[in-house]
């Protein structure tokens, strides 16, 4: 049985991991999940619907916290700005 102390080290611990690892669980439970709920249908094109799924929020915090200041935006996900400015016109963000 889970108590209040036991609860607040997990939390405790879950907030001390880093960020990249609280993501990648996030993923894979969310992926997890997907392929649970497909029962009998074969999954297409799981690559690129992750991307998307991935690539647009993360843009969208990008813009936010950049102020839309693009060259830094380019910079922060190691894209050259060409590149940038394709996958914001691929998102309808530009």
């Amino acid at each position: 049985m889970l108590s209040f102390k036991t609860i607040e080290k997990t939390q405790l611990s879950d907030a001390m991991a880093q960020p990249s690892e609280r993501l990648r669980e996030s993923v894979k439970q969310s992926l997890k999940n997907y392929f649970s709920h497909l029962n009998s249908e074969e999954p297409k094109d799981v690559y690129d619907m992750v991307l998307a799924e991935v690539e647009m929020p993360l843009l969208e915090c990008l813009i936010h916290h950049t102020k839309n200041n693009q060259s830094k935006m380019a910079r922060w996900l190691g894209l050259s700005r060409g590149t940038f400015r394709q996958k914001l016109k691929k998102y309808g963000l530009l």
